[in-house]
């Protein structure tokens, strides 16, 4: 049965399908890659890869460009019917198996996979130990999990200073405009995330936090720092006064190329199914 949590998740996705690839899909870490992209890198030896949470299926479009002759299985789950009907538009991913589901009930048999990955979807999941449980299952031994984590904003930039507007406005909204705790804050940390995957059957985690630049026009900053769920059950004039308010201050900060730096970090979270 699907949480209230669950619930919240499909209605938002529902009324805003692709939110998450429109907030962070143009970002780039040092190295140059998106965050989409160092997932995609880290499946790379993996055949049999399911995406949780794939969302509108921009990763899963990433794992279809393999190199010439090679041919990689992939399969996608996520609550959001609206969703996954973008995801049958990319190209590659016509052939996918994408299915409306939970994490915590895969409709996959055992030890279907050799790779699952999850972009900005993991820290968002209720139950997180029957998550892990699930994936456990559903991944062959020495399969690999990789995840992209949020980790907040990077500070002294755009992204920071939207959340010091908008948190009094989560603080003091009434309870029907204020959304469900999402998500199990041990996934969070390294150490947390070992707690919840290695009863489960992973090895131990592989722990890196990694910058993503973000920086680019005004319209697009605001698509960015607008993505929140926290935003999602406020009227539009409560959006068009917080709207006007960052731009005022987001503008002071901008490059001369007219610019506004913007900048969060991801974790990046590695772990290996165990033989059993």
């Amino acid at each position: 049965m699907a949480t209230v949590q669950e619930e919240f998740l499909r209605t938002f996705h529902a009324a805003h399908p692709a939110v998450t690839v429109r907030a962070l899909a143009h970002g780039r870490a040092g190295d140059g890659r998106s965050s989409y992209e160092i997932l995609r890198d880290r499946m790379a030896v993996c055949g049999r890869v399911l995406d949780l949470g794939c969302g509108d299926g921009l990763l899963l479009e990433l794992l279809a460009e393999r190199e010439a002759g090679a041919r990689r299985t992939l399969a996608g789950i996520d609550l959001s019917a609206e969703e996954l009907t973008l995801a049958r538009g990319r190209p590659g991913v016509e052939g996918a198996d994408l299915r409306v589901g939970r994490a915590q009930q895969l409709p996959f048999r055992d030890g279907r996979f050799d790779g699952c990955a999850s972009h900005m979807a993991l820290m968002l999941m209720s139950e997180a130990d029957q998550v892990a449980a699930e994936l456990a299952r559903v991944l062959e031994p020495g399969g690999t999990l990789a995840v992209v984590l949020g980790g907040g904003a990077a500070g002294g930039e755009a992204c920071e200073r939207f959340l010091q507007l908008a948190k009094p406005l989560f603080a003091s909204a009434p309870a029907e405009q204020r959304i469900p705790s999402l998500g199990d804050p041990r996934l969070r940390t390294r150490e947390g995330f070992d707690a919840v995957f290695r009863p489960a059957g992973f090895g131990p985690v592989e722990w890196e936090t990694v910058r993503i630049d973000l920086s680019g026009p005004p319209e697009q900053i605001w698509r960015t720092v607008s993505g929140y769920y926290d935003l999602g059950p406020f009227d539009a004039a409560v959006m068009t006064d917080l709207r006007t308010r960052f731009e005022a201050e987001s503008a002071a900060m901008a490059l001369p190329d007219g610019r506004i730096p913007c900048a969060m970090n991801v974790h990046l979270a590695t772990a290996v199914r165990r033989d059993t």
